[in-house]
């Protein structure tokens, strides 16, 4: 088998884009590339000939490196793979780089000296720090949007609440202060959309805060929630108030299948303001067993909940009660796991798609779906 000539190896190192270097067994550098010019600043004749430990914060750090490669523990004597160190560039800024490397020995297996492929791991961090803070934001705004929806729902009631026993004069106080709830709760809606939206397309811009500190700019313009009662999965059921707006939904039974207790409850304190009986429970099994026993109307399912997601469920609900309409409800657009996409090719018509829901939007759909 020929082997290349020495300059074929020569020509590749000298243009590979990572760092290459080698040393001498003394420590001196006798090769430096051009893949390390650009990252470390340093020209050829800057560092050729003088000390390695110059790229390195101390000789500690070194000497750690050379350690790995004779350490069989590592990766086997005189080699090491993906080591991670820092190296200091000519500006002084710390540079994490993963080294490859080996030691280089002579026909009578001594030491030579010692060559280094360094992988400028800036951009891998980078990339793992912004998929990190994309879960970690689209977790806070699911966490957000749940106690949101009880927030808007009950505020909403009680609008209508005050336009049904209030005199005029205290209706037209109220109703400001109301005006004023509804307008912050929509700057945190639409904060808490643009928090997601970001997360799925890492496309935002910032803006300063204070001198030299800068923050996402998130560019949105823009009661406390009952303690609910202990539940333990069990379907609970709502009577009707004969009174609504929406007569069309009266006397029909919805079910609400959603894992956050302040949220089934707001949303069946809508419902059955219109007339509806409701009946809600927290998983999509108990969904399953109370209609295995119990007919309904229509069933309005959060699309994320731990036993089995939305489209999970819709399928079970095909199969076992195809004549049943469903809606299905996520926070997002977004939507990771396909939920949304797969339950439409299935036959789902109908999906709201912000929480917190609108409630006008979500009595209007019901109508529209059992209405009559």
């Amino acid at each position: 088998m020929k082997e290349l000539p020495k300059v074929y190896f020569e020509r590749l190192l000298e243009s590979s884009p990572d760092i290459v270097i080698a040393v001498d067994r003394k420590g001196k550098v006798i090769f430096y590339n051009d893949g390390a010019e650009d990252s470390l600043g340093y020209e050829s004749d800057e560092v050729l000939g003088g000390p390695v430990e110059r790229f390195y914060r101390s000789i500690d750090d070194a000497r750690a490196v050379l350690g790995a490669m004779r350490d069989e523990a590592v990766d086997g004597a005189g080699l090491v793979k993906n080591f991670e160190t820092e190296l200091i560039d000519k500006s002084g800024t710390a540079v994490p780089v993963a080294v490859s490397g080996t030691i280089i020995h002579d026909h009578r297996g001594r030491e030579l000296g010692s060559i280094g492929f360094l992988k400028d791991i800036r951009v891998l961090r980078e990339h793992d720090r912004l998929l990190t803070l994309g879960e970690l934001a689209v977790g806070l705004a699911h966490e957000i949007n749940n106690p949101l929806e009880v927030l808007v729902n009950h505020v909403q009631l009680l609008e209508r609440y005050l336009r049904q026993k209030a005199t005029a004069a205290d209706y037209s106080r109220e109703h400001e202060r109301i005006d004023a709830i509804k307008r912050e709760l929509r700057h945190i809606q639409s904060i808490v959309e643009r928090v997601g939206e970001m997360a799925a397309g890492g496309d935002y811009g910032t803006r300063e805060y204070l001198p030299g500190r800068l923050m996402t700019d998130l560019g949105a313009d823009g009661d406390s929630p009952p303690t609910p009662a202990e539940n333990d999965g069990t379907p609970v059921a709502t009577a009707p108030d004969p009174d609504g707006a929406h007569p069309g939904v009266a006397g029909k039974t919805i079910l609400v299948v959603d894992d956050d207790d302040q949220v089934r409850q707001s949303m069946a304190d809508i419902l059955s303001s219109e007339g509806c009986m409701v009946v809600t429970t927290d998983s999509g099994t108990e969904a399953l067993r109370y209609l295995s026993r119990s007919p309904v109307d229509l069933i309005v399912s959060d699309v994320m909940m731990p036993d089995m997601d939305g489209y999970e469920l819709f399928q079970e609900l095909q199969t076992q009660y195809g004549d049943v309409p469903v809606v299905l409800m996520t926070a997002y657009y977004y939507d990771k796991d396909h939920v949304i996409k797969r339950s439409r090719a299935e036959g789902l018509e109908d999906v709201i798609y912000k929480k917190p829901i609108d409630p006008e939007r979500l009595l209007e759909l019901v109508e529209a779906r059992v209405g009559g």
